[in-house]
């Protein structure tokens, strides 16, 4: 009985079952302890650097153009450079094996997942200029997130090939994002730009379980594919548990472009303010903004099982065709119908942030079609995610940029010279030129809600239509893979 209670068998114990978990889990495991820190960051980094360290307008557009330059070529520089390390053999003519790319992306996971968590932390304390030190966190902060993420994604491709696998690990990856987005919701109980003590030890208590996080989870993982490398699995066994299902639903594959995700993430707020402010309390507003990081988690949890049944393809396109149903249906109505206006604005993020999360599955179609038409002895998967991140990334800019210059010329309203109208408490009368701006700017803000996923539907309607690797065609890569990997005796052993 005491032996049992002895502190050091129940760690050993824990320890022996955490061993044992599903390796799906333990992958899906660093999403979290991602999400815990850039929710957080996304929600807060621009108001600490304007209202707690007031940086001058000129200071923040210089970085964020610096950064949205960087943010652009770092993933497409990292993914070349990580394909082209952990791809290469000191031994001229040697090939690599799978377990030892695995292996050492696991390596750059248990060093840069730290890193990032530290690179989080130094947005927190003021220890330069504000324009210096807003523009170096976010290049510092962009540049170990990325590699956090090219590695991550980059396993997914390489410890799965067929539509099931990697619909399995990326289930478990949307299912621990939105356990990591409930840090949003606890950030606002110490969220306080008068006194920022309490915040700071918040986040130093996030990166702390994030650092820990990862280093457990790689460990855990290194362990794992060390173990099973010596035990020199059965190969025919390998392949049935690694390669296709005979009769998996046709799956297709696009690049999507992200612009609507991050236009919603950055209006989202402008929205709540000048179309519900006054018809909602401050409760109901931060309940949706909360919930609107959670749901498309959730909501994916739903679309990755449809897409297990019917293929992304399918998935996809019905989500587009969704998306610009309630968009039409939202202008037929007006923006006086105020749960239907909730309900859009919160229905319409989730379903765009469902369709971007489905892009990893994606993209891990197209690493399988680059291997086998260019007869890589490994697919380049973290090259390809840097790529797909080059065309996709400069929307985090863009969006911001095309909206309030939309905003400015449809209503006159500079939301960067001009104090906005709620945020004012005044005993004077409000001039008539501000009596009639309030309408014209909620109209415009109404506009601008559902022109843009029409606009972006019809577009990705249009596009999507033309992508060709799906189907059959889809099939054929897959066969092709295994055929290829066949014949060079593969040692991957899947979930």
């Amino acid at each position: 009985m005491e032996l049992n209670a002895d502190p050091i068998n129940m760690g050993l114990r824990l320890l022996a079952c955490l061993f044992h978990l599903p390796t799906a889990v333990i992958y899906g495991s660093l999403s979290l302890f991602v999400s815990i820190l850039h929710n957080v960051f996304l929600l807060y980094y621009v108001d600490t650097f304007v209202s707690v360290y007031k940086i001058d307008k000129l200071s923040f557009w210089i970085g964020e153009t610096v950064f949205l330059i960087w943010n652009s070529l770092n993933d497409p520089l990292f993914g070349w450079l990580s394909d082209r390390v952990f791809l290469s053999t000191q031994q001229p003519g040697a090939e690599i094996s799978s377990p030892e790319v695995v292996l050492k992306r696991l390596r750059a996971l248990s060093h840069n997942g730290p890193l990032f968590a530290i690179s989080f932390l130094a947005f927190w304390v003021a220890w330069a200029h504000p324009g210096l030190q807003f523009l170096l966190c976010l290049c510092m902060y962009d540049s170990f997130l990325t590699m956090v993420d090219l590695h991550h994604n980059a396993l997914l491709a390489d410890l799965a090939v067929s539509a099931k696998d990697r619909t399995s690990l990326n289930f478990y990856c949307s299912f621990f994002s939105a356990i990591g987005s409930l840090s949003v919701f606890m950030s606002y109980a110490v969220w306080n730009k008068e006194d920022f003590f309490s915040f700071r030890i918040f986040c130093i208590v996030l990166a702390f379980c994030s650092i820990v996080g990862f280093t457990l989870s790689t460990q855990l993982l290194r362990q794992r594919f060390e173990t099973d490398g010596k035990a020199k699995w059965d190969q025919e066994s390998t392949l049935k548990e690694l390669y296709i299902e005979k009769l998996s639903v046709p799956q297709e594959k696009r690049i999507t472009l992200v612009f609507h995700c991050h236009f919603n993430s950055n209006f989202f707020p402008l929205f709540l303010e000048h179309l519900l402010s006054d018809k909602i309390s401050v409760s109901t507003g931060s309940f949706l903004l909360g919930i609107s990081y959670i749901a498309p988690h959730l909501n994916n949890l739903y679309f990755l099982s449809l897409c297990r049944r019917w293929g992304v393809y399918a998935v996809v396109r019905g989500l587009f065709f969704l998306k610009l149903a309630l968009s039409v249906v939202m202008l037929l109505a007006g923006p006086d119908q105020v749960y239907l206006l909730c309900i859009f604005i919160a229905s319409n993020r989730v379903f765009t942030e469902g369709t971007c999360k489905l892009l990893n599955l994606v993209v891990t179609d197209l690493v399988d079609e680059d291997l086998v038409l260019n007869r890589r002895k490994q697919a380049a998967s973290a090259l390809l995610f840097g790529m797909v991140a080059l065309v996709t990334k400069p929307g985090q800019t863009f969006a911001p940029l095309i909206g309030t210059w939309l905003l400015c010329v449809y209503t006159g309203y500079d939301i960067f010279q001009r104090n906005p109208l709620s945020n004012v408490v005044s005993a004077q009368p409000k001039l008539e030129s501000d009596t009639i701006l309030e309408p014209t700017l909620r109209q415009g803000c109404f506009y601008l809600l559902v022109f843009v996923p029409i606009t972006c539907a019809l577009l990705q309607l249009l596009s999507w239509t033309q992508f060709s690797l799906h189907g059959k065609r889809l099939q054929m890569v897959k066969a092709q893979r295994q055929g290829l990997m066949q014949g060079r005796a593969p040692e991957i052993k899947m979930i």
